[in-house]
C-alpha cells in the first residue's frame, strides 16, 4: 500500500480545544506509521505545505479555506473529521474537482443520544432548581416527573435520532419520529414507534410532544424549521432538545416563549452564534440546560472517526473510491 502524504488542518496543543486535540491524537493512533501526516502551519505561507499531499484532513470542517483549496492541486481527498457539512465550502471543492468525504453521523450517534437523554432528565426532574435548593439547604423540593408514557417527538430519525429512541423506550418513553426516507423495518420492529411519518407530519409531532428533539443536518431547507409558528403549536408542558445545529431553531422565537412561560424548557447543545452570549435572561432561567457544543464530544466519538478516517486513507492508498463520499 502506498504511503500518502497527508496534511492535517487543526491547531496543535490548543488548550482552548481539547475536543480537536482528542481527535488529533486518535487519528495519530489510528494512523499509525501507514501515512505521513503533517500539521497545517497557520502563520506560513500555504502553497509550499500543500506539495505533493494526497488527502487533506479538516477538523470539523471549520479550517479549510478557498486560499488553501486553491493550492489542493494534487490532493485526491478532502476529509472532513465530523459530520455537519454547514461549515464546509462543498460547491468550492466541487469546482477544484477535488473530493470530499464526512464522518457520517453513526460515529457521534451514541455521544448525541446520550446528551439528549441527559438534557429530558434534567429537565423533567428540575435540577436547576434542584441545584438552587441544595445550595440553600432546602430538602424535599421541586417535585419531579417521571417519564412513562410521555411522547417523544425524534425530529431526523437517523443514527443519533434511533440511538435515542433506544434509550427512550426503556424510559418508557413513546417515541413519534420523523425523517425524509423510510425507516428500516428491522429499526422499527425493535423500537415500535407510535407514529411516523414524513416531513408534512411536523406539525402533527409538535402539537403531540412532550419532548421534541431534534437530530437533523443544518440546510436551507432545515433552517429555522422550528420557526415562531412551530413553537407555538408546542404543548405549554413540552421541552425542546436540540443537539444538532443552532440555526434549526429560530433562538428569538424560542427565548422569547421560554421567557414567557410558553414552552416548559429546553435542552441546548447548539446556537447559531457560538459561544453564545451566557449573559442572556433565557440563560438565567432554571428550566433552560444549556452546553457549550459538547454533545458530539466524546472518546468513543473520537476514537470512531479517526477509525473512519484511517480507512479512507487506506482507501485512497489503494486506489479506491472513498467512503461517505459528499462531493
Amino acid at each position: 500500500m502506498k504511503q500518502l502524504n497527508v496534511l492535517y488542518l487543526v491547531r496543535q496543543n490548543d488548550p482552548s480545544d481539547p475536543w480537536a486535540q482528542q481527535l488529533l491524537q486518535d487519528t495519530l493512533a489510528a494512523v499509525g506509521n501507514s501515512h505521513h501526516i503533517c500539521l497545517v502551519d497557520f502563520n506560513a505561507p500555504m502553497p509550499p505545505q500543500f506539495e505533493e499531499v494526497d488527502v487533506v484532513i479538516d477538523h470539523g470542517g471549520l479550517m479549510g479555506t478557498r486560499e488553501m483549496m486553491n493550492c489542493a492541486g494534487s490532493v485526491k481527498l478532502w476529509c472532513v473529521a465530523g459530520t455537519g457539512l454547514d461549515h464546509v465550502d462543498l460547491d468550492y471543492l466541487k469546482v477544484k474537482g477535488i473530493p470530499a468525504a464526512n464522518c457520517p453521523g453513526q460515529f457521534s450517534s451514541v455521544s448525541l443520544a446520550e446528551c439528549a437523554m441527559m438534557f429530558i432528565l434534567q429537565l423533567t426532574r428540575h435540577y436547576g432548581q434542584c441545584r438552587q435548593d441544595f445550595l440553600k439547604g432546602k430538602l424535599y423540593q421541586p417535585v419531579g416527573n417521571e417519564l412513562v408514557d410521555l411522547k417523544l417527538g425524534i425530529v431526523g430519525f437517523g443514527s443519533s435520532g434511533v440511538e435515542l429512541a433506544r434509550r427512550a423506550r426503556a424510559f418508557g418513553l413513546k417515541i413519534m419520529a420523523i425523517d425524509i426516507r423510510e425507516i428500516d423495518q428491522e429499526i422499527t420492529n425493535a423500537i415500535q414507534p407510535e407514529f411516523i411519518g414524513t416531513p408534512q407530519d411536523l406539525d402533527h409531532v409538535v402539537k403531540e410532544s412532550d419532548f421534541l428533539s431534534l437530530h437533523l443536518h443544518l440546510n436551507s431547507s432545515t433552517h429555522h424549521l422550528m420557526d415562531a409558528r412551530r413553537i407555538g403549536l408546542m404543548k405549554r408542558s413540552a421541552y425542546l432538545i436540540n443537539v444538532a445545529r443552532g440555526a434549526l431553531v429560530d433562538e428569538q422565537a424560542l427565548y422569547q416563549a421560554l421567557l414567557e412561560g410558553r414552552i416548559a424548557g429546553a435542552g441546548l447543545d447548539v446556537f447559531s452564534q457560538e459561544p453564545q452570549d451566557a449573559s442572556l435572561p433565557v440563560f438565567q432561567l432554571k428550566n433552560v440546560a444549556a452546553t457549550p457544543h459538547i454533545a458530539g464530544a466524546t472518546d468513543g466519538t473520537s476514537r470512531r472517526r479517526a477509525a473512519c478516517i484511517a480507512e479512507n486513507l487506506n482507501r485512497v492508498a489503494e486506489g479506491l473510491e472513498p467512503l461517505y463520499r459528499v462531493a
